[in-house]
């Protein structure tokens, strides 16, 4: 996942995601939610939480899983409730960063973002402190917040010249689209074998039973317009949706 967060002159929010699963994980694409009908996201079908989502008043949580195979957990709950909750709550983002620091042991690894487009934060259960955010551009992959892993640095990089310039949507799918593989020096180890290191390091994973799945831009501009694209996998054909929806206070 990648953001840019108060650095462009006409978006506040830019965001680009990439959500990676097995493929036959039972997955609902994004839509506004019967039951929180101000909540615009994806359901993981499986456990019933979501990976990214935005909601009619501005609250925004992503998050992802923390990849170390050395280290062992017995998890209570599904990550995916940690977006959930926060987004059909209405609970300030620091207050509730601290009621999940205070349950983190009840997760497997995780880093999670929240808040609004004025008061983003980012918390992780394995550094264990909450981070208020300043405006950057920032990568998010299966590591800690910035990890200088291949993919990240890439994104990062790639992000930073596309919005200096005009941009089109399709130039940000563009930088969600690379397959290309780093070379073995440059993977990260997380415990897993070589080859599976290679396949899970483009920042388009595409095997026979794991990959990306969904993709999904956001964007947020100076007027609180919020544009939701989203292209998503299914009978191995992509499917484009987008909503849109001006930001109003509570």
């Amino acid at each position: 996942m990648l953001f840019a967060y108060k650095i462009h002159p006409d978006y506040d929010f830019i965001f680009l995601g990439n959500r990676d699963e097995f493929k036959d994980r039972p997955t609902k694409f994004s839509h506004f939610w019967n039951e929180h009908p101000r909540v615009l996201a994806g359901m993981d079908l499986l456990k019933g939480g979501t990976w990214t989502g935005i909601t009619k008043d501005g609250r925004i949580a992503f998050i992802t899983n923390y990849r170390d195979f050395t280290i062992n957990r017995t998890p209570y709950y599904s990550r995916g409730y940690l977006v959930k909750d926060f987004l059909i709550n209405l609970t300030p983002p620091n207050e509730y960063l601290k009621k999940v620091k205070s349950n983190e042991k009840k997760y497997d690894f995780f880093n999670l973002v929240v808040g609004t487009i004025d008061d983003l934060h980012y918390y992780s259960n394995v550094e264990n402190k909450i981070r208020q955010l300043s405006p950057g551009i920032y990568g998010l992959s299966n590591a800690l917040l910035d990890t200088p892993w291949p993919k990240v640095q890439k994104a990062k990089n790639k992000l930073s010249f596309v919005i200096r310039e005009d941009f089109k949507v399709q130039h940000l799918f563009d930088i969600l689209n690379d397959t290309a593989i780093p070379t073995d020096d440059k993977l990260p180890d997380t415990g897993l074998p070589l080859e599976k290191e290679r396949v899970l390091s483009p920042i388009h994973i595409d095997s026979p039973d794991y990959g990306t799945r969904i993709k999904t831009v956001i964007l947020v501009d100076k007027n609180r317009k919020v544009q939701f694209y989203e292209k998503a996998l299914k009978n191995k054909q992509w499917k484009l949706s987008n909503f849109s929806f001006t930001i109003t206070e509570t």
